[in-house]
């Protein structure tokens, strides 16, 4: 089955299911194995690992294109993708869509935030006229057909208040967008104003590790309407935490061993080198035949 079906199933179900943050095919593989059923590709976290940058719209469509690529690559479960504001007009969107279906994402995410854009849970934002959005999004969801589904996010909650927000969300809802994402609900209020006002919709709750949305278990966001949440920077602030801790460690004692690491055999789990070397085997008995 497609992994945009797959998707379209997870969201369309009771409840509200977790999508931790990848910022690599490491990550990715390692949420997998977690047991998790979808990954979030984070623009936050693959500024940061890609390019050690802040998310201010930095990584290129082309960039975050292969990188989908390589994250799709490396596991089974389905991928959204952050494709920041689809990287320019309706043209530009069009040939991001493409990108992105050719990477075998199976959602993509666009924003309203003028370029360069920066973080969602960020001071100073600004965003395109609603209208502009639109055209964006219906755009996107006519190159995507079925085989991407749009997660189409409006950031105009911290730029003109709740209201605006959620009257992008309809007028968003309505041009096409499968998934709606009203960034940053700064209250428990607001995140019930939100679920309220598009019951139908799979509606997305971002949860930040000191961002502007309270932090909510899945059940109570799904209480609340919501369908999926993602926690795109949990991974790379634990991955930060733990190579500070380790590095300074190692400084500390001049390069002796450390302990308390996975071990290198646990890596070669991670990575799938025995289907690899069974693959390796298969092949070479081909060629003795």
């Amino acid at each position: 089955m497609a992994k945009s079906k797959v998707l379209k199933g997870l969201v369309s179900a009771p409840g509200c299911i977790v999508a931790p943050g990848a910022y690599d095919a490491w990550s990715a593989r390692l949420i997998e194995q977690a047991g998790f059923p979808l990954c979030y590709l984070t623009g936050f976290g693959a500024s940061a690992s890609h390019l050690g940058a802040p998310d201010i719209g930095l990584m290129s469509g082309n960039e975050m294109s292969g990188l989908t690529a390589r994250i799709v690559a490396s596991v089974s479960i389905p991928v959204i993708a952050d494709a920041d504001t689809g990287y320019g007009n309706t043209l530009n969107v069009r040939h991001t869509v493409r990108a992105y279906k050719r990477s075998g994402a199976a959602a993509m995410q666009i924003e309203d935030q003028e370029f360069p854009k920066r973080c969602g849970h960020l001071e100073g934002k600004r965003v395109i006229a609603a209208d502009e959005m639109v055209l964006k999004i219906k755009a996107a969801k006519e190159e995507a057909a079925d085989d991407l589904l749009i997660v189409a996010r409006t950031d105009s909650r911290a730029t003109h208040g709740l209201k605006e927000a959620l009257q992008r969300g309809h007028a968003y809802r309505e041009a096409g967008a499968d998934i709606l994402f009203i960034e940053a609900p700064q209250d428990l209020d607001e995140l019930s104003v939100v679920g309220k006002e598009f019951p139908d919709t799979p509606l997305l709750a971002n949860i930040v590790e000191g961002g502007k949305t309270p932090r909510l278990s899945a059940q109570a966001l799904g209480d609340l309407g919501f369908s999926l949440a993602i926690y795109p920077v949990t991974a790379l602030l634990a991955a930060t935490g733990a190579l500070q801790n380790i590095l300074m460690q190692l400084n500390q004692t001049g390069g002796v061993a450390v302990d308390g690491l996975p071990t290198f055999t646990d890596l070669h789990e991670v990575s799938g080198l025995r289907g690899y070397l069974d693959d390796a085997l298969e092949d070479s008995q081909e060629e003795l035949k």
